[in-house]
């Protein structure tokens, strides 16, 4: 699933434009073809393609794993989800397998919503705030200070792997960063929230922002045939490599599953009895 820096990256890249595509801030949407149903939560298909025709791109965001354009009156939401993706084409080149939505922009350009698994969703929405309501914090943003975020972490009792990926605690996290980010902390997945001391929790928090900007600034992680995004895949500390020595001791990487998902850290540098 793209985590944060996957989806900043998408974001970025439909925002600013490419070598090869351009910026698509200030298109018009001239029509859309919705080719998978089930991938639109809200309105009916027939609201959205009447609501969505004729307004223009006023700027492109995301929220947590959210990816939001704002439009001239509405805003369109997407979320990847396990498989989901945008991409920019022009001409006849439109793919024709995985589509599950299409925008028909002007001079002849399409954004097309790509989604293998259709575990993807879309809104269309007049209050965004509705959608991104249960969203905690960005991990990113400067108002989430240590003092608060180790105040958050003492208020519940739970394993930090968990917590740290739900989207109500902090929004963007998945499996990827949040493994990168404990072992930079040097934190076990399982230890639990509000044992962590003060100074483990600016610790972890320093760690989540170090591994997203890295992530953010090498383009993401293209791990599997979903996110065609950039290369930090090479620099993984400890995620993939199972068996590899940590960069850090030499300990051979291990993986547990916490909350059914695999993790992987160092058992001597993220030992659960070192607090």
């Amino acid at each position: 699933m793209p985590e944060l820096p996957e989806v900043e990256s998408i974001a970025k890249c439909l925002r600013n434009g490419s070598a090869t595509n351009p910026s698509l801030i200030g298109m018009c949407i001239n029509s859309a073809t919705l080719h998978w149903q089930r991938s639109l939560v809200t309105p009916s298909s027939d609201d959205f393609i009447s609501r969505i025709q004729g307004q223009e791109i006023d700027s492109i965001y995301r929220r947590g794993k959210f990816l939001a354009f704002q439009l001239s009156r509405d805003t369109l939401i997407f979320h990847l989800r396990m498989s989901g993706d945008l991409v920019i084409q022009q001409g006849e080149e439109i793919p024709t397998r995985h589509v599950r939505l299409t925008l028909e922009l002007e001079k002849g350009y399409t954004l097309c919503f790509l989604d293998p698994r259709k575990f993807g969703r879309v809104w269309l929405v007049s209050q965004p705030e509705n959608i991104f309501a249960a969203l905690g914090p960005e991990p990113l943003d400067e108002n989430l200070t240590a003092e608060k975020f180790y105040a958050s972490l003492k208020a519940v009792k739970r394993q930090l792997k968990p917590l740290l990926m739900d989207q109500s605690f902090l929004a963007g996290l998945g499996n990827i960063y949040t493994d990168e980010a404990l072992h930079r902390a040097a934190i076990h997945p399982l230890m639990i929230s509000n044992q962590l001391t003060q100074k483990q929790a600016a610790a972890l928090l320093d760690s989540i922002r170090e591994v997203l900007i890295e992530g953010i600034q090498r383009n993401g992680a293209s791990i599997d045939w979903v996110y065609r995004g950039g290369d930090f895949q090479n620099h993984f500390r400890v995620y993939h490599r199972v068996g590899e020595p940590c960069y850090r001791c030499g300990t051979p990487i291990e993986r547990i599953r916490v909350g059914q998902r695999s993790t992987h850290f160092c058992p001597n540098c993220q030992n659960l009895r070192n607090k």
